[in-house]
């Protein structure tokens, strides 16, 4: 039998000059301007062995945007896409999107006796 994890790889982060160019001020609610997620940098990872449980460190709003399709790898299911075992996703803030890349990784299950 196997055992199915998924690996999360933060691709990109953009900030408010990518998504609406440089001359935009966009605060947030303190007044100050806004720059890039400071939550994640580009090449952390994360390996998830249960969807139910999001990985320390992880931003709750990125969680809850890419967790339908890391529940569709998490329990072996496809996607109508080139790549097998794997998916781009995004948050969806907007302001500050981060681009994740989300990995099938299967393992075989030690035997028991």
């Amino acid at each position: 039998m196997k055992l199915t994890k998924v690996k999360i790889t933060v691709m990109k982060l953009f900030g408010p000059e990518d998504v609406f160019g440089s001359n935009h001020d966009i605060r947030n609610l303190s007044g100050k301007l806004m720059t890039k997620c400071d939550l994640f940098k580009e090449g952390d990872e994360f390996i998830v062995e249960t969807v139910m449980q999001m990985p320390d460190g992880f931003c709750g709003w990125a969680w809850r945007d890419i967790y339908k399709d890391l529940s569709v790898l998490y329990f072996d299911g496809h996607f109508h896409r080139v790549e097998k075992d794997m998916a781009y996703v995004s948050c969806t803030d907007g302001r500050k999107p981060v681009v994740f890349k989300l990995e099938r990784i299967k393992e075989q299950m030690p035997r028991k006796g």
